[in-house]
Order: C-alpha cells, then structure tokens, then sequence
C-alpha cells in the first residue's frame, strides 16, 4: 500500500498547489519565502469563515454549558439535557461553549511514504500545509500549540506555546524535519503514543497522516480520545487510490526499501483499486471508532478549497456525530 511509482512525477506548479518543501534542500531564504507564501495563502482564504464566535477548525473542548439541540443519532449521551428532554418530550443534548484558550497538539507523520507525489504537489506539502491551516486556525487568543513529528527515525518535538512569532517557528521545525532513510518503516503509532505523556489539559489532539501501512495506531488514538477532542487530517494521491493504465512499470515502497516490476493489466488495476478501498474503509471506521472527524486532502484538489468547506460543515453541524465530510 506505500508503493509509489519510479520516477515521481510532478505537475509543474498551480494556484492550488502549496509551495514546496524539500528538507535539506532550500536555502534558508527559499524557505522563508515558501513558509511567508503558505502563511499568506492561508490568511487570506480562511480569514473569512474565522468571523463570529471564537470558534476554530472544530468546536473545542468546554466546561461551560451552550445552547441545548434535538439529540442526533451519535451524539454523547453524557451531553442529554433531561430537562429539555422532559419539556418538549423529544431528547436533546447540551452544547458546551468552548474554553478560550485551548491546548492544540499536532501529530505530524512525515514517514517516506508522503515524500511522493504525481499531481499538483507532493504528500509531504500537503501535510505541511495542513499544520499550517491547523496553527492558524487555533493559534489566537493565546492558545498554545504543539508539534510531535514523526517519521519512523525519529521524533521531533515542539513544545506548545502561544504567539505568532511561536507558530511561525513551529513551521519551519516541521518544514526542515530531515527526511528518512530509503528502507525506514513511519511510526505513526509512536507519533500519537507520545502525546501520552506527560498528562496535559484538556485539549485538542489533530493527526496528519496518509494512513498507510498497518492500523497498529488505534488502541493509542482511543486513549488520547478519552481526555482530548480529535481531528484526522488525511493526506492522499490519486496513485494511493488507484493505478494508471501504463502497461510496463517500476514499483518501489520507500518504507521497506523494495522494488518490483509489475505490468498494469486491467484485473491488477482493478485489485489494487478494491484493495486500497478496503484498508481505506478500515482506517474510516478506525478513526470514527475513535470519535476523530476526518478532513481529507488530496494533491490534485484545491487543498484550502476543502479546508474551507470542512470548517463551514463543522460549522453548521456544531455538536453533530463526528464523521468524514462526504468524499468528492
């Protein structure tokens, strides 16, 4: 499943495309510009849905009682409000207000199988550009935010703070995270089991991963589920999905270091295209086990175009069962 095609190939760059990142190769004026570049594209397109309440990329978590609502199927049961319920004899659950400063930690995977990519920008973009929406959408009103990055050599922490001049810093930590060795399996599930320890408040916990390989991360993520609201960040390719009709072709999975040679006849095409539905599908129910909402991303859509509409349908379903917005 983390196969990628030899040579990668590269859509020249687009409007939709975030500006790309190659640890150990931009000059340090080269990454200022790109970070400066993606800071400037995510201001200018999610200013506009961040008017109104102190609200972020989901609801966070409150300790103040909100407005009550019909009960849905999903919701928590802990949240009935048995008065409501009893005066208009149909269930409803009690919204909480979201505290004003809220803890964000972020799970970064940025294991081999993300340095790929055959459309407008490479998986590894895209994750970068994900935190970048995640730290500007959380970051104001003195929250504090973190990073663990993950890339199955190593773990790099980056302590929560506040401040822009923090969130600016936190970026180019994940941005320069050297890339791992050809053959190095990701550990995703290590990435999530740090963020156990030590205890921290109540907070929100995002995971940003392609979500290849095993499922060896849930038992870690249910945990973290029980004391920090959730957000999964899916970062896919078109190749992650399905294989093109190109006859002779040169697989490597840069996670075990193979290489194999395949020819893409239609009844393979069609094999890997149900297989990565099925371990697609697994991840879905394993997150929504979980209680994670899943906002997902892919390097042949306009990425902030998503972002936008999943915080408008957060929006609008404030305290409705958590789940994936519609796949497109």
């Amino acid at each position: 499943m983390t196969a990628a095609p030899e040579p990668i190939s590269r859509v020249t760059t687009s409007p939709h495309a975030p500006p790309s990142f190659h640890a150990g190769e931009l000059t340090d004026p080269r990454l200022s510009a790109a970070l400066k570049t993606l800071e400037l594209t995510v201001r200018r397109r999610l200013d506009g849905v961040l008017h109104g309440d102190h609200l972020g990329l989901i609801p966070g978590p409150g300790s103040e009682p909100g407005e009550a609502r019909t009960y849905q199927p999903g919701d928590d049961v802990r949240q009935m409000d048995w008065s409501v319920t009893a005066r208009t004899t149909h269930p409803h659950v009690r919204q909480t207000i979201a505290d004003r400063e809220l803890e964000t930690w972020m799970v970064v995977d940025l294991s081999a199988s993300l340095d790929f990519g055959t459309a407008l920008c490479q998986k590894r973009d895209l994750a970068i550009a994900a935190a970048a929406a995640i730290t500007h959408l959380t970051s104001g009103g003195g929250n504090r935010i973190g990073a663990v990055v993950a890339t199955g050599e190593q773990l790099v922490r980056v302590p929560a703070r506040s401040g822009r001049v923090h969130a600016q810093s936190l970026l180019r930590s994940i941005a320069t995270t050297p890339h791992a060795r050809d053959g190095v399996r990701g550990d995703l599930r290590g990435g999530i089991e740090s963020l156990r320890r030590p205890q921290r408040k109540r907070g929100l916990a995002v995971i940003i991963s392609d979500f290849l390989g095993d499922i060896d991360w849930q038992r870690s993520l249910r945990a973290i589920s029980a004391r920090h609201d959730l957000l999964a960040v899916e970062v896919l390719d078109p190749r992650d999905l399905s294989l093109p009709d190109i006859g002779d072709v040169v697989l490597h999975d840069p996670e075990t270091g193979r290489t194999r040679e395949f020819t893409v006849t239609p009844t393979l095409r069609a094999d890997f295209a149900a297989a990565a539905q099925r371990h697609r599908d697994q991840v879905e129910q394993a997150l929504r086990s979980c209680g994670a909402p899943v906002l997902t991303l892919r390097t042949d859509r306009d990425w902030i175009a998503d972002v936008v509409r999943f915080v408008s349908t957060r929006r609008h379903s404030f305290g409705a069962p958590t789940g994936r917005v519609p796949r497109q």
